[in-house]
């Protein structure tokens, strides 16, 4: 049976969760702080499935209690239960691993669904694996996620990985789609098996399909012995297929044939090679445009886009920027032994460029800062001239229309209306951040908000949200 410890600091609440997920068959628990949870998983010989926890808390709040459940490496699936519901709070606990955070008053078909995707996820994964999918960005080097949009991301990377099926990983060119992909190797069943790479950009049609199949010996011009593709090598592990926007039409028949009938033909031979792997698809832009266009294969395009995953461009992960400057300094000081830093100044002319580079153009700066300054504090003036053109150092520059700092406040102050308006404010306001923060993408902002397209379309209507005219 299905174990799941509930900590509350309000025993009425702890104990009616434990009779509404009792009633499910679940077999509960509970604690009233997160030091009395410890205790109990010790006793436990920390035997639980799920843990549904609080925030705030005396003794050991929520956020410790999260931390000393990863680093104890349990395989317990984490669910954050408060009655703060802060944009903030949801970053941190996600980053600390949580599978899902709810607020209160919770309806009790939202706990249950969260609780039986919890329990499905703790299944798929054995105890090691589980306590690997919770841990941070850090299993990939190079990967930050310190931006509510970046953690969103990593955490559906995350809930891909225990599964087989396609993932289609897109964004803006240099975005690091890459990262996520191997984001989700790391955390899954495969993570020990190989992980195989392969780039369509760059290579023509017969390139493509010979480094995806194989040759046959005679195959092609002067190829005397057979020579195994990318497919093949990837048995047992994770084959990441990069730039797929890029791919011819032989390309894209020769990956239909794949997904189908999990094999490959060398090119020069009769027979198919049988294939065992993970498959994952990055691509620059959106691929639905090229279907439109005729040039990519709407029968691929659904068999790719089974769980796509969409990289926000690095103009609006502002809260990444101080992590991933860090991140290229530490490769200097392992280097050099000399460990620099950035200042405000400079941190803030980060903030204030655009960087349509995204991540190739931000790491070659900050290599600039780190190569051409003597110093080990970096200012503003170590940076590219291209970065700080135009900037003026003493002024602080305002946040992205898309940064969580611009998002208000769900009570911020009183304006007299009705109460029945009031009480719908807080949902239009919710749906609103929501949406701005997948940029209005309403798949993926249906998904995390837990309702069907079908509600948010009503609710949009309902609240006349208006997507902004793109620019």
């Amino acid at each position: 049976m299905t174990r799941v410890l509930i900590v509350d600091d309000d025993p009425i609440v702890a104990d009616s969760l434990a009779a509404l997920l009792s009633a499910e068959g679940y077999d509960c628990d509970t604690a009233n702080d997160g030091q009395a949870a410890l205790d109990r998983l010790n006793e436990l010989r920390q035997r639980i499935d799920v843990l549904i926890t609080d925030m705030d808390m005396p003794r050991c709040d929520g956020r410790d209690l999260l931390k000393r459940v990863r680093s104890g490496g349990a395989g317990v699936v984490p669910l954050v239960l408060t009655g703060f519901g802060k944009i903030e709070d949801a970053v941190e606990a996600i980053k600390l691993g949580a599978a899902n955070y709810l607020t209160k008053p919770v309806l009790d078909d939202d706990l249950k669904r969260a609780v039986a995707d919890a329990v499905q996820r703790r299944a798929l994964l054995a105890p090691d694996d589980a306590a690997r999918s919770l841990s941070n960005a850090n299993d990939v080097p190079g990967l930050v996620a310190d931006d509510i949009r970046t953690a969103r991301v990593l955490q559906q990377a995350r809930d891909a990985a225990a599964g087989e099926t396609p993932v289609l990983i897109t964004g803006e060119p240099g975005a690091g789609q890459s990262l996520f992909a191997r984001a989700v190797h790391a955390h899954s069943p495969r993570h020990d098996e190989p992980f195989v790479t392969f780039d369509c950009v760059g290579l023509d049609e017969t390139g493509q399909v010979a480094e995806l199949c194989g040759v046959a010996r005679g195959g092609l011009p002067d190829v005397t012995r057979s020579r195994p593709g990318v497919a093949t090598q990837a048995r047992g592990g994770t084959l990441v297929i990069q730039g797929l926007h890029a791919a011819t039409p032989g390309l894209q028949r020769r990956l239909l044939e794949l997904l189908e009938h999990n094999t490959v033909t060398p090119l020069g031979a009769k027979d198919g090679r049988d294939v065992d792997a993970r498959f994952i698809f990055t691509a620059d832009g959106d691929l639905r445009e090229r279907v439109a266009a005729g040039t990519f294969r709407e029968d691929l395009f659904y068999r790719v886009n089974v769980v796509p995953v969409h990289v926000p461009p690095l103009r609006h992960r502002q809260d990444d920027l101080p992590g991933l400057a860090q991140h290229v300094l530490d490769r200097f000081a392992e280097r050099d032994g000399r460990q620099r830093r950035l200042t405000d100044e400079a941190l803030a002319a980060l903030r204030a460029y655009a960087w349509p580079g995204n991540l190739p153009e931000f790491d070659a700066a900050i290599a600039h800062a780190a190569t051409m300054s003597p110093r080990l504090r970096l200012t503003a003036d170590d940076l590219p001239d291209s970065v700080t053109h135009g900037l003026d150092a003493g002024a602080k520059p305002p946040p992205s229309p898309h940064h969580p700092d611009a998002i208000p406040a769900l009570i911020d102050g009183w304006t007299p209306m009705p109460l029945a308006d009031a009480l719908l404010e807080p949902e239009r306001r919710i749906l609103l951040a929501a949406l701005e923060a997948n940029e209005w993408n309403r798949s993926e902002t249906a998904r995390q908000l837990g309702i069907d397209r079908t509600t948010l379309y009503k609710k949009i209507r309902k609240f006349r949200l208006d997507e902004p005219a793109s620019s």
